[in-house]
């Protein structure tokens, strides 16, 4: 597995948040749903995305933002244009003084804004959402900044058309079809992404290609479960444990089997969303001996039990 597949595993959306929207100047859009991961890509004239921290970034044709959440930000024909709309969980629309928009604002399927006609100067533009924390590893969002935009001279992809054609056919399987196309997307963009300079990358993404680290990276990922250790490990890749240990830990930025921990616990607090996986089950698939032992360690590193961590992501 490369560095980007194991990346991106985890990243699935399962009846993402998809829209189109056409809006007219002035207008500005108060994103506060508090979702994980959204995807943003303008079809016709320009936005911008406005963090309440940071850059502002403008989004040409063909550009596509990614942001990540819960904190809110702005979507807008100008920096400098006041909310007139206000995105709450649930993709609740209202005014700024709380009064709801979205039937007023609903333009058929999957269309959203305040007109049909697109006259010249609005904008279209659409949106995709992975709208629950289970559906994207915690691994990924620490991996991304708190928003990216890809020119769109910066990669050559049949997605974007393809979506937006895909946004207005309702058909048997629709939903599950844009959700994959939704993960192709943010697969495509953030493959471009990371290749370029800008990109402040994980160390342990980089450390993929190393002759020396990427082996055992990959194995790590293909069996996470395995019983190893150091010198299993080493043995493995073909290395000494000390060869291993120190090239790892300058690459990746942690020992082996600390990278290891944390892994496990990424993939444990993925499946414990599925509904009929018990803390048990779990255990077993991420490599501890029993369900105490993966609560102990669950609990030391992210402050809650297993069933709690349950608990949120079903809510």
């Amino acid at each position: 597995m490369d560095g980007l597949a194991s990346l991106l595993d985890g990243a699935r959306a399962r009846g993402a948040f998809l829209l189109r929207s056409i809006l007219t100047p002035p207008w500005s859009l108060r994103i506060q749903d508090r979702a994980p991961l959204t995807l943003v890509s303008v079809v016709r004239n320009e936005a911008w995305v406005v963090p309440d921290t940071g850059e502002a970034m403008r989004l040409r044709p063909g550009d596509v933002a990614v942001i990540r959440g819960p904190a809110p930000y702005t979507v807008a024909d100008d920096p400098a244009t006041p909310p007139r709309v206000v995105i709450h969980p649930g993709q609740h629309c209202t005014t700024p003084e709380g009064e709801s928009l979205s039937e007023a604002m609903a333009l058929g399927l999957r269309t959203w804004g305040d007109t049909l006609d697109a006259p010249d100067g609005s904008v279209t533009m659409f949106t995709g959402t992975y709208q629950l924390d289970g559906e994207v590893s915690g691994r990924l969002l620490r991996a991304l900044p708190m928003l990216l935009v890809l020119p769109a001279d910066a990669w050559d992809s049949s997605l974007l058309p393809l979506l937006d054609e895909e946004l207005g056919r309702d058909a048997p399987g629709q939903e599950a079809l844009l959700d994959r196309l939704l993960d192709l997307l943010l697969t495509a963009v953030l493959r471009a992404w990371f290749s370029r300079p800008e990109a402040e990358v994980p160390g342990w993404y980089r450390a993929h290609g190393d002759p020396v680290v990427g082996p055992a990276l990959r194995f790590l990922h293909e069996d996470p479960a395995h019983p190893w250790t150091v010198a299993t490990l080493a043995a493995r890749a073909g290395l000494s444990r000390a060869t291993l240990a120190r090239r790892f830990t300058e690459l990746v930025g942690e020992p082996p089997m600390t990278y290891l921990t944390g892994l496990r616990l990424s993939l444990a607090a993925d499946l414990l969303r599925e509904p009929d996986a018990t803390v048990a089950a779990v255990a077993r698939r991420v490599g501890y001996g029993s369900a105490f032992a993966l609560s102990a360690a669950f609990k030391r590193e992210k402050g809650i039990s297993p069933q709690e961590h349950r608990a949120v992501v079903q809510g």
